[in-house]
């Protein structure tokens, strides 16, 4: 890798590295099982409520590897609920066509 691109490398970690304080901060102690129910319960949500796609397609469609989460749909309460090794998991609530789904 030649200086100038290492330097260019550099320089962006750096930025990126760089702590805001004006951020709200959730908990996180570096979890892939957080990260997966997490994402898989809103891009769930979203497949199923925004795009409206069938549970088979959007099962496909937040796939993970490992599968390691669990869904649970609630059609009623505009709901998907995911879990994984018992111990993680996330809720995701449909709010309308434009904000889409936020995590609870």
């Amino acid at each position: 890798m030649s200086p100038s691109r290492l330097a260019l490398l550099l320089a962006a970690c750096a930025a990126l590295s760089c702590e805001r304080g004006d951020t709200v901060r959730r908990p996180y102690d570096n979890n892939d099982l957080q990260l997966v129910t997490s994402y898989t319960a809103k891009d769930f949500c979203s497949c199923v409520f925004v795009m409206e796609m069938s549970e088979d397609y959007c099962r496909r469609w937040t796939a993970a590897s490992p599968a390691v989460a669990t869904v649970r749909v609630d059609y009623q309460e505009h709901t998907v609920q995911t879990a994984a090794a018992l111990l993680w998991g996330e809720k995701a609530r449909f709010v309308n066509a434009r904000e889409g789904c936020v995590l609870e």
